[in-house]
């Protein structure tokens, strides 16, 4: 499994949410860029970027710092935030990103997915996000009645095969995984799945290591790393092992 820090951006600087809640959040380095040459330097392979402002907008606000990140870190990167039309994904690929994430619009009406899917087929995932038994969306400020596996089944019909699952209520919280659920997500995919949510210290990783699921490709951390819980050294060792 490949290790992802996370660097969520709000209002320029970088923070951790807790349980996706905007109004509890906390702020760990004022540059993003630098922020990501740490990790970088540290030992990461790739990252996870999120546009908290975008999410909220419904546009991507920090393609910028993607484009420092890329060309300071040369790392492989992951965005999301605010992707809801298919000239904010080409945009946050030209910026350098490595792979898009759609939440909100894989769920909507419009064809965008389809036609995401067509232009950059393995460059696209979604994102299914759990609060509780239901999707969370909207930057996760509003909630679906769709439940998390009818979601999966749903969008691999539709041709998704990278999915990143996110428990928003352990998001955050470092208290720790719910291992049934993951692998019940895990079973449901197809292609590759990262998951993020809960982790808090090396026994987490270590157990989802030890659940060797073909499909679990990565693991998300990011109030773990900025709090110094583990480093990514220590990560890597049980993730890579």
């Amino acid at each position: 499994m490949i290790l992802f820090p996370a660097v969520d951006i709000l209002d320029g600087q970088v923070v951790r949410l807790t349980q996706g809640d905007f109004e509890a959040s906390t702020i760990y380095a004022r540059e993003p860029a630098a922020t990501a040459k740490l990790w970088a330097e540290a030992g990461a392979q790739r990252l996870h970027i999120v546009d908290l402002d975008g999410a909220r907008r419904g546009e991507p606000v920090h393609l910028d710092e993607v484009r420092v990140i890329v060309e300071q870190t040369g790392l492989e990167i992951e965005f999301g935030g605010g992707l809801r039309s298919l000239g904010a994904i080409d945009a946050a690929l030209a910026a350098g990103a490595s792979r898009v994430v759609i939440g909100t619009a894989a769920f909507g009406e419009s064809d965008l997915l389809e036609r995401a899917l067509e232009a950059h087929g393995a460059r696209v995932a979604v994102s299914v996000d759990a609060r509780g038994d239901h999707l969370a969306t909207a930057g996760w400020t509003e909630t679906s009645s769709l439940r998390p596996l009818e979601a999966i089944e749903a969008l691999r019909e539709r041709g998704v095969r990278n999915f990143i699952y996110t428990d928003v209520e352990r998001d955050g919280m470092l208290g720790g995984l719910d291992l049934a659920s993951i692998s019940a997500i895990a079973d449901a995919v197809s292609g590759e799945l990262l998951y993020a949510g809960g982790i808090g210290q090396l026994s987490d990783l270590r157990a989802l290591a030890e659940l060797g699921h073909p499909r679990l490709a990565g693991v998300i951390v990011g109030k773990a790393l900025y709090e110094r819980r583990f480093t990514i050294a220590e990560a890597n060792a049980i993730l890579c092992s």
